[in-house]
């Protein structure tokens, strides 16, 4: 059986699987055999199986059994669906792909964004991650003439509006990000380093709005107020983990974040122009006000 055949099969288990929250073998089936892939052919027992150690496998997603339930099938680790986490995002990119490849007949009618940048060398870096090896790069930073040499220990890759980037570790102890695309050339070398035990690249970005973190910037309670529609793209996708909604009136509805208000951040305040504002705190209402002063003054210039 072709591979992409196989693909469909799990992604189609862990949906419907899912999608039930406790389903029987028997149930399962009933599904399986009402869908176009089967055949009209029941999925034997010892297929179902194979297919569950793949999802584990290849996913880590893990399909238990509840015999105090009658035998129901579940997703035991639900989080993975739902986190920033490597699986759910493998397994999303993969869904994806199998529906993008049943819609070819009206390809002209799907429009994209384009592929994360900086994929070139995102394997080499991983690749020096799982070797515990350090990284020789050279880096040329937006506005350099050349480009600069470094010798990095690579700690973990985040991807953040499109782009892969690399939190390396210099051996003075300096931690920087650097963006994948900007390298012109990276390379395993031989030299060995040992992670900090404590690092959790997690919890390093914990606090962070996206790339930028900016570790002596104490993360503060910030509250925006989000008008008209703005709300509801708020709640639909929250712009920080620890973003909740705290009062809500009939045109506006405010939001508490409580992270480290650094510079990508307000950007994003800043792109987003009246439909939303910052309450809370101050100096960051001062500073977003100050922003939308000068791009004023930009087009008062012309």
């Amino acid at each position: 059986m072709a591979t992409p055949s196989l693909f469909r099969q799990y992604i189609w288990l862990v949906n419907t699987i899912n999608n039930a929250g406790k389903i029987t073998f028997a149930e399962i089936n009933r599904l399986w055999v009402g869908e176009e892939m089967s055949g009209g052919v029941e999925m034997a027992r010892t297929t179902f199986n194979r297919h569950k150690d793949a999802i584990l496998d290849i996913f880590g997603i893990i399909i238990d059994c509840d015999r105090r339930d009658g035998y129901k099938y579940y997703i035991d680790n639900q989080e993975v669906l739902r986190d920033n986490s490597v699986q759910n995002w493998m397994f999303s990119t993969i869904s994806v792909g199998n529906i993008l490849s049943e819609g070819l007949s009206v390809q002209n009618r799907i429009l994209l964004e384009n592929v994360p940048s900086g994929g070139a060398h995102l394997q080499t870096v991983i690749k020096a991650m799982k070797e515990s090896l350090m990284i020789s790069a050279e880096y040329r930073r937006y506005g350099a003439s050349e480009p600069k040499k470094f010798l990095m220990m690579p700690y973990c890759v985040k991807l953040f509006r499109q782009r892969w980037y690399a939190l390396c570790r210099h051996r003075n102890g300096f931690f920087g990000v650097f963006s994948l695309d900007r390298f012109e050339r990276v390379e395993v070398s031989d030299l060995h380093f040992d992670i900090d035990p404590d690092f959790d690249a997690a919890e390093y970005f914990s606090e962070c709005f996206g790339i930028v973190s900016e570790v002596n910037a104490p993360a503060e309670r910030i509250v925006l107020r989000a008008y008209d529609s703005e709300r509801y793209f708020l709640r639909d996708l929250p712009l920080h983990h620890t973003q909740r909604e705290i009062a809500t009136e009939e045109d506006y509805s405010d939001f508490e974040i409580v992270m480290r208000p650094t510079f990508d951040f307000s950007s994003h305040l800043l792109s987003r122009g009246i439909m939303l504002k910052v309450i809370e705190p101050q100096w960051l209402a001062d500073e977003i006000y100050e922003m939308h002063l000068q791009a004023a003054e930009m087009y008062e210039e012309r």
